[in-house]
């Protein structure tokens, strides 16, 4: 079951007026509630308005990112992220990274403040990110960006897979 902020609900989320503004969504919260699934349908629904897309999970876009600066191709790869309007970043939490994938994660997020939208998919809360990114001051950095322009979208309740698993 997803809460959405009291102001804003699912007309806003599906009319992407949050694209449009360049504002972040962080869908968080218990595994197997629905914030990928959440993720992708937004994501669908902004191709299907000629919106361009990247997605991404937490760990890809690190090793992406890491092979690129390996590479001398940092800039070019930041700059084909930049042509989407709305980045998709999931997992967020699952695996920690070390601090310099951390860094090159935040450039990439700090590339995308107030130019485009980001949904950043997470099983913790941001109080917790500190955990992911190897280091407190990195976490306020990104959590600060994130809540200038964002809101949160908290998911709870039981595994939908769980629910639904032939284990039982």
């Amino acid at each position: 079951m997803a809460s959405f902020p009291a102001d804003w609900g699912r007309e806003q989320l599906e009319s992407l007026e949050f694209v449009d503004r360049a504002e972040d969504l962080v869908p968080c919260g218990d595994v197997g509630c629905g914030k990928t699934h959440r993720a992708i349908a937004i994501g669908m629904l902004a191709c299907q308005r000629m919106i361009p897309v990247r997605f991404f999970t937490a760990s890809s876009l690190v090793m992406r990112l890491r092979k690129a600066k390996d590479d001398n191709r940092l800039d070019a790869e930041l700059k084909s992220i930049g042509r989407a309007g709305l980045v998709i970043i999931d997992e967020l939490g699952y695996l920690p990274i070390d601090i310099d994938g951390a860094r090159l994660l935040f450039q990439a997020g700090a590339d995308s403040y107030e130019t485009r939208s980001v949904i950043s998919a997470s099983n913790l809360e941001s109080g917790r990110w500190g955990d992911v990114f190897g280091d407190g001051d990195m976490a306020a950095a990104v959590i600060d960006h994130i809540v200038h322009h964002g809101r949160i979208l908290r998911f709870h309740g039981e595994s939908y897979r769980n629910k639904h698993s032939l284990m039982k």
